[in-house]
């Protein structure tokens, strides 16, 4: 055998072994690629204590997030569930029957519903009816979640008539049924951070005290999170179970639920942690000493106590951030001697409201956060959904004068309107109310 020979065999075997290994790296490389695919699909569970790729997963999913859309959505009911032990919290699992994305939120937002709802006692075509309910889980997931708890008469009023959409809610909208959908709002949300926050919820403000824990917690295990959640018992607690998980979880949450008429089977330090209400009392004995960004969503007696109370506590505005259910005026006198000195476009002498299709004129009171609020104090109706910019339900026609805005709307009033309730007037107004 010639040199040249062998040379040309080493060379041959060289290049046999390269190709061996090369399609053993191929042939792995496929195998790996098939198994993620089964597991990103559902087919395969992760052997127990392998990381599960959540971001990858994310990645071979097309379609999970979008941008927000116009107008209305059809959504479709993929699941309910019972939230509170007392059956009056539904948790309603929405997902877009166009099978298209979804439009990404931040913690604290809401959706937008446009109802038919018909009344049963009267015939004739359903009424039109927005509301506006949080969405109550993180961002992120392949679904929206929205709970809602059932409106009943109050104690005092048994007479009155339970809540409109709620009930409709609770009563006809099952698994399978379509609802229209606005892309979510809301200027009441959580940025994400590092530093320490406080989450005071009353009732079922926990909806968006949920999306913002959920998230904060994914997102930023370390973050310090306190959650003060004030209801009458255990029969109204809303998540418990989830609530008592992630506290056992995560060493820097910190879980404080307060029941204000306990049950006799209701065990302080198992079901709750204080008897009473959530108050800056409560706040000051629990809470270590240092700067907290506040959010507080609850109704309307705990708000307009707790807002003015944080304020005398001396918390700066910027870490007080709220919203309310219903109509509330929350007295702040440093946020209105603020607005009073920016404010230097309004009419500096007295300035009435004209109400035209109610007839009314009245000078206008400005301790009123909003046009809305006003219209209320008067007895006039004006119909309103989100009470914050976000759904146009309160869109109304100005015949003189002129308006300026608490915040910039999420929704865009058409020419020649107002949204009654996140406007003021600046001069002599006159609306069609």
């Amino acid at each position: 055998m010639t040199a040249l020979e062998l040379f040309l065999y080493i060379m041959l075997g060289a290049l046999v072994q390269v190709a061996i290994a090369a399609f053993v790296v191929l042939v792995k490389r496929w195998r790996d690629l098939r198994f993620m695919e089964k597991r990103l699909s559902g087919l395969e569970v992760p052997t127990p204590g392998e990381p599960i790729l959540d971001d990858l997963k994310a990645a071979f999913q097309p379609g999970r997030k979008g941008g927000p859309w116009k107008g209305e959505r059809p959504f479709r009911v993929a699941k309910r569930e019972i939230e509170s032990p007392d059956g009056k919290i539904c948790s309603f699992y929405l997902e877009p029957e166009d099978g298209g994305p979804l439009a990404d939120f931040k913690p604290g937002q809401f959706l937008t519903f446009q109802l038919d709802i018909a009344d049963e006692a009267v015939s004739g075509p359903p009424k039109a009816v927005t509301r506006c309910y949080s969405l109550s889980d993180a961002p992120g997931g392949g679904r929206y979640r929205v709970s809602i708890k059932r409106v009943e008469a109050p104690f005092d009023k048994p007479d009155a008539p339970p809540g409109l959409s709620s009930s409709y809610f609770h009563d006809h909208v099952d698994e399978g049924d379509v609802l229209k959908v606005k892309t979510p709002s809301g200027h009441f949300y959580l940025e994400r951070g590092t530093s320490p926050i406080v989450l005071i919820a009353g009732g079922i403000g926990i909806t968006p005290m949920i999306s913002m824990l959920n998230d904060a917690l994914t997102h930023n295990p370390d973050r310090e999170v306190w959650l003060f959640y004030g209801v009458r018992n255990s029969a109204e607690q809303a998540m418990q179970e989830h609530l008592q998980r992630l506290d056992g979880r995560y060493p820097n949450f910190h879980l404080h639920v307060c029941y204000s008429r306990p049950l006799p089977g209701d065990q302080l330090g198992r079901d709750y942690q204080h008897e009473g209400r959530v108050d800056v009392d409560l706040l000051r004995r629990t809470l270590k000493f240092q700067v907290y960004d506040f959010y507080i969503c609850g109704p309307r007696a705990m708000m307009e106590s707790l807002v003015p109370a944080l304020d005398d506590w001396g918390v700066p505005d910027q870490h007080i951030h709220y919203e309310a259910f219903g109509p509330a005026s929350i007295p702040r006198p440093k946020r209105q001697q603020a607005e009073s000195a920016e404010t230097q476009d309004e009419a500096p002498g007295p300035v009435s409201v004209t109400f035209a299709t109610s007839g009314k004129t009245v000078p206008w009171d400005p301790a009123c956060e909003s046009l809305l609020e006003f219209a209320e104090q008067h007895n006039i109706d004006i119909a309103s959904g989100c009470r914050a910019g976000g759904c146009g339900s309160c869109q109304t026609v100005i015949q003189s004068g002129e308006v300026s805005y608490t915040h910039s709307p999420d929704f865009d009033p058409e020419p020649g309107t107002c949204l009654m309730c996140v406007s003021r007037p600046k001069r002599d107004l006159t609306v069609e109310a």
